[in-house]
């Protein structure tokens, strides 16, 4: 169903008010007038406005937007007032204010919950429905609901027996905790739900966009398996009331033995739950008006029930209702299987026994041999009513606990038996269940639940912010009222032993409550009963649907079939589901084992409601203005830690499952999850827990016990911004298992304003790439004119403030030889400087490629050659490698090169009680290297090197240069043709000689006149000649013939300076210890997973730089993984605790 409504467009020059439309004007289904759709030159369009109705669960509006239903119908509006030229640019993304007004003004909020669509359109040209806007008020729309879900099977099952088992003081503070729990959570959902509009979800929403995705979801299933979880409580509530007070010879299975009873009423819930869960399923699959149409019949079920109630109280002060109970001694009777409670009777002046009799002995006969307690004690006949003013209360005042099977006594004296062996097959009223002050708790705590049937029907209400808390906390009130003086009643009306008889045995099987209601106890027996059965059919309409609008919101992926249904939007595979999970609670059978249960999810539901205000609250984060002024973060704190509590006391080791269950839900959402940011509490905490520890961290630098690699990444993208060398990344995360600060950077060379599309697509790749191979940290791409500044202006300000990385790692540029652009080793050798000035460490791989991906290594070694000490990092990566599951397997050893003057055995044993004292398991090694000769290889190495290096110098002449020269070739030949031209003397040729020179021009013509080197001074062979000059007339051979002539003196003065070359003394000292060590260490450690070695800072003098890639070059031949660890000035491991 769609509503479009568009402003007529009014002209510049014509009043809004001034005309009339034409009586003839047509509108279409969609309200816009036909005379309206030609666009008028000059008119001003003001809105254009498109709605969808809202869907449950699906169809939220996005909060990120200011509107109530986002639309981009709007967009294609065009402004043509000149007096907001200024803002037409803008006008797509930032709206008139004039327009947002409209927007929020025709928001019309649907009708939320339960809506039926059995009568869909036939086709869409078809007249759609008008949707009317809500009506209702507080009474009808939050209280009445409220009351109805709060009041419920428990107030009518169990209530009295709570009363009498746990004594009015003990009873009237379960019911003040449980009510109060119940009230600071409504303060706290107040002010959630008036903070605002709460589109479908009710408090799921509320939750899930006040904590995130992970607490919604998790509170959410929680708060669904709650909701199913009742609706078997009402079930089984309705079969008992059903079985034991309506039509008890309905039983299927009976007992023939008084200890089989219990077993068989069980079976007998099991059979009859079942069969009533499948018609109620059925009732709400076919079609949920049914309910909606017969909830009013149960609500009147429920009022008329408690005014029965109370009138009933009222009347036992003038005249007490008639219900005798049967004591034997002290202890209570089933009135059952007799109808008067005597032993004997005289009948025609002859004594005879009673059908008391024949359940306590053989025979009827007055020797026959009976029961030794029933000899030894009378039977008396109490009141169970015995009326408001009899004094009753002081006598219910205390609890009587005790274990299964004890009986229902009575303050009476009475003579003990000896052998009381066969009193539990005796027909007196027994406990059923061990009872005990928490269990009380549990089993009360549901008939408080039902407190957010207000917020879960906001959509109906007329004023939701005003009506939800009004409404709730006046219903919450006064079912706590209700409670309150049902307690104190029970106990000043009843008596004791009545009120300890869970199922009325001892009043003729009447319902307890029953007995005491005016006029007949059959008005609370069918008020009940129908009230739990309306219960139940309403938690198996909203439960589908809590867990459809969970599915829809597509945080839990194994859920996102419960969020298709029928084509009229019911949840049928969600009522599915929901039946299943009720069914296992009906086959538990038993309403005091179901209760406990469902009060876990329910309490922990409304434990993060108030976690959710408070939070809000503390933050005071800038959206949070609720309406609701009556709240504050310590009645939340306080309603979240009675939660709590109430959790425990009810059942820890439910409390435990529950809270396992939500932290399984909350961790899988987190892992599997869909990424929601729906600005929730918790990521305001993180935000202000991520403020406070960087704060912190800025006071000092870390000890060095805390001292970790922070890392920052540079990664080499391709052409396609695709990450060059993924295994970077793999590496990274097996040095950092998830710990540490990870800041993943690329450089894109332009300018931002023209490749910040580049740059989005280029993070994104990155993040998948992080993805693919685990790598947990930051992503950063950098946009600048060039590489070298870009990768300075990370090392400069990646991180925040305490946060920043202490070290960077990036590949060694494997074809740098082959490179025809020089800046690439040149950037290399500028970053590992700036890394030095920067005190950074800096991790340098090569044949990055061939690193181990997520493959566990075999058994090898990681080998570790020590040179120079540079803080200890050479120590401290093996180690932290070896934390990881790939190279867990590895074993670590030192190698260390003692020189000529250096005791190695001594060095040996050091270096073993350092290792010792580092807590390090590590082989050690001392490699001796003798000062030696300069070998023929070194020289002639060396001489290769530098003879390369002076060949690409003169064959690689800056395009700029040549350019430059040809450039002065062509002012020159163009001034003089025009002093020639001035003259007359060549007017028509010269203009063909320019011509000719300017296409001369378009090649790479190339004069060479190398003034840079030595050699070009040999080329003048006369002291006194004159610098060669440019003819006047330029022609295009003489052009050719002096290039090439000048290149062929060149060439061959070139050759001639390289064959007489010398290398320099320097470069072969260095290049003798890059081959000495390369030796070694390929002697010792060719076949090892993982070499590190000291990486050698690069020349002060950056004339030397490409003889320093040599080096590296010469110094790593032969090894396949090679790590170059270079310290940042300080040192980052200790022998100290």
């Amino acid at each position: 169903m769609s509503e479009r409504f568009r402003v007529v467009p009014v002209a510049a020059h014509e009043s809004a008010f001034g005309d009339e439309t034409d009586g003839d004007t047509v509108f279409d289904a969609a309200g816009v007038c036909e005379g309206e759709r030609a666009e008028r030159r000059g008119s001003v369009p003001i809105l254009e406005y498109s709605r969808e109705p809202n869907k449950y669960g699906d169809g939220n509006p996005r909060e990120s937007s200011p509107f109530i239903h986002n639309t981009d119908d709007y967009k294609g509006t065009l402004y043509d007032g000149k007096n907001m030229a200024l803002f037409e640019e803008e006008m797509d993304s930032n709206p008139m204010v004039s327009s947002l007004l409209s927007k929020l003004a025709n928001y019309t909020n649907l009708t939320q919950g339960v809506r039926e669509h059995e009568e869909a359109d036939e086709d869409e040209g078809a007249k759609k429905k008008t949707v009317k806007s809500p009506q209702m008020g507080t009474f009808i729309g939050v209280y009445l609901p409220c009351l109805q879900n709060i009041l419920g099977v428990i107030l009518f099952l169990r209530m009295t027996w709570i009363v009498g088992t746990a004594g009015i003081l003990e009873s009237f503070i379960i019911v003040s905790m449980c009510c109060s729990c119940t009230m600071l959570t409504a303060i706290s959902m107040s002010a959630i739900a008036t903070n605002g509009v709460v589109p479908a979800g009710g408090s799921y929403y509320m939750i899930s966009r006040s904590l995130g995705p992970e607490f919604g979801g998790a509170v959410g299933l929680c708060f669904y398996l709650g909701t199913t979880f009742a609706g078997a409580m009402y079930i089984l509530g309705t079969i008992e009331i059903f079985l034991t007070y309506i039509v008890p010879s309905a039983a299927i299975f009976k007992a023939e033995e008084k200890a089989l009873e219990a077993e068989a009423m069980l079976n007998n819930m099991r059979v009859y739950g079942t069969c009533c869960l499948t018609l109620m399923a059925v009732v709400v699959f076919v079609g949920v008006k049914y309910v909606n149409k017969l909830a009013l019949v149960f609500l009147a079920c429920v009022v008329l029930s408690i005014l029965s109630i109370y009138a009933g109280v009222f009347k036992t002060i003038f005249e007490p209702p008639i219900f005798p109970v049967c004591l034997l001694g002290n202890r209570t009777l089933q009135n059952h299987g007799f109808d008067k409670c005597m032993k004997t009777e005289i009948i025609d002046n002859e004594t005879v026994t009673t059908r008391l009799w024949a359940l306590f002995c053989d025979g009827p006969e007055l020797n026959a041999s009976c029961n030794e307690y029933f000899s030894l004690n009378n039977v008396t006949v109490i009141q169970g009513i015995p009326g408001l003013t009899s004094g009753a209360i002081s006598e219910n005042m205390w609890g009587t606990y005790g274990p299964a099977g004890m009986m229902v006594e009575k303050d009476l004296p009475s003579v003990p038996a000896i052998d009381s062996s066969q009193d539990k097959d005796m027909p007196y009223v027994l406990n059923d269940i061990t009872t005990f002050f928490t269990l009380l708790v549990g089993i009360y705590f549901p008939s408080v639940t039902g407190i957010m049937a207000g917020s879960n029907r906001s959509g109906d209400l007329r004023d939701a912010q005003r009506s939800i808390p009004i409404g709730t906390i006046l219903a919450i009130a006064t079912t706590t009222i209700i409670y309150l003086s049902c307690v104190v009643l029970f106990g000043a009306s009843i008596d004791g032993v009545v009120l300890r008889d869970k199922f009325g045995d001892s009043v003729k099987g009447n319902l307890v409550i029953g007995t005491l209601s005016w006029p007949s106890p059959w008005v609370i027996v069918i008020g009940s009963f129908f009230s739990c059965c309306g219960a139940g059919l309403q938690s198996l309409t909203g439960a589908p649907r809590l867990l459809q609008a969970i599915a829809r919101d597509g945080i839990v992926p194994f859920l996102e079939v419960f969020g298709h249904g029928k084509a009229n939007g019911e949840p049928t595979w969600a009522l599915l589901l929901t039946a299943l999970i009720c069914e296992s609670g009906i086959l538990i059978a038993s309403l005091d084992a179901v209760a406990p249960i469902l009060s876990m999810f329910f309490l922990m539901c409304y434990l993060f409601v108030n976690l959710a205000c408070a939070l809000q609250t503390l933050l005071r984060t800038p959206n949070w203005r609720p309406r609701f002024k009556f709240y504050h973060w310590t009645l939340s704190f306080l309603g979240m830690s009675l939660c709590l509590a109430l959790m425990f006391i009810s059942s820890w080791y439910y409390a435990l499952v529950a809270m396992l269950i939500a932290g399984c839900i909350y961790k899988y959402i987190e892992y599997r999850g869909a990424e929601k940011e729906w600005g929730d509490g918790i990521r305001g905490v993180s935000l202000n827990a991520a403020r406070f520890a960087l704060i912190r961290l800025e006071e000092a630098p870390p000890h060095t016990k805390n001292w970790r690699p922070q890392l920052l990444v540079l990664l080499n993208l391709d052409t396609e911004l695709s990450v060059k060398h993924p295994r970077l990344l793999s590496f990274t995360t097996q040095l950092k298992a998830g710990k540490g600060l990870t800041i993943v950077a690329s450089v894109l060379e332009g300018t931002y304003l023209t490749k910040d599309t580049e740059a989005k697509q280029a993070e994104q790749n990155i993040k998948s790439a992080m993805s693919a191979e685990k790598t947990k940290g930051f992503c950063h791409v950098v946009v600048s004119s060039n590489q070298r500044d870009g990768i300075s202006h990370l090392i400069q300000s990646a991180g925040l403030g305490g946060m920043k990385h202490n070290s960077v790692l990036m590949a060694w540029p494997t074809n740098w030889r082959q490179s025809n652009d020089p800046q690439t080793w040149k950037n290399f050798i500028e970053t590992v400087r700036e890394t030095t000035a920067a005190h950074l460490a800096l991790l340098v791989a090569k044949n990055v490629d061939s690193f181990p991906h997520q493959e566990r290594l075999s058994e090898g070694t990681i080998d570790v050659w020590w040179i120079v000490h540079d803080g200890g990092m050479l120590m401290l990566l093996p180690f932290l490698l070896r934390q990881h599951k790939v190279w867990r397997k590895c074993k670590m050893r030192i190698f260390t090169v003692a020189q000529l003057d250096d005791n190695s055995i001594q060095m040996k044993k050091d270096l073993q009680m350092f290792l010792y004292h580092l807590r390090l398991n590590a082989e050690v090694e001392v490699v001796e290297m003798h000062d030696s000769d300069i070998s023929a290889f070194t020289y002639e190495k060396t001489l290769v090197m530098e003879q390369r290096s002076q060949m690409l110098k003169q064959m690689q002449l800056s395009r700029t240069e040549r350019e430059r020269e040809i450039q002065s070739i062509t002012d020159e030949s163009r001034s003089s043709i025009r002093r020639k031209n001035h003259s007359g003397a060549h007017g028509s040729g010269l203009n063909n000689q320019i011509s000719q020179l300017d296409e001369e021009k378009q090649e790479e013509a190339q004069l060479i006149h190398d003034r840079n080197t030595a050699s070009h001074a040999a080329l003048n062979d006369k002291a006194d000649a004159a610098p060669e000059r440019v003819h006047m007339t330029w022609t295009k051979e003489k052009f050719f013939t002096e290039r090439n002539r000048n290149r062929e003196q060149n060439a061959t003065m070139a050759v001639r300076d390289l064959f007489n070359m010398k290398p320099n003394q320097s470069n072969v000292r260095c290049m003798h210890t890059a081959v000495k060590l390369n030796e070694v260490v390929v002697n010792k450690s060719q076949g090892a997973h993982l070499v590190l070695l000291n990486m050698p800072g690069p020349p002060k003098n950056r004339g030397g730089d490409e003889n320093y890639m040599e080096f590296m070059e010469v110094m790593m031949e032969g090894l396949n993984r090679v790590l170059l660890v270079r310290g940042g000035g300080r040192e980052v491991i200790t022998i100290y605790s």
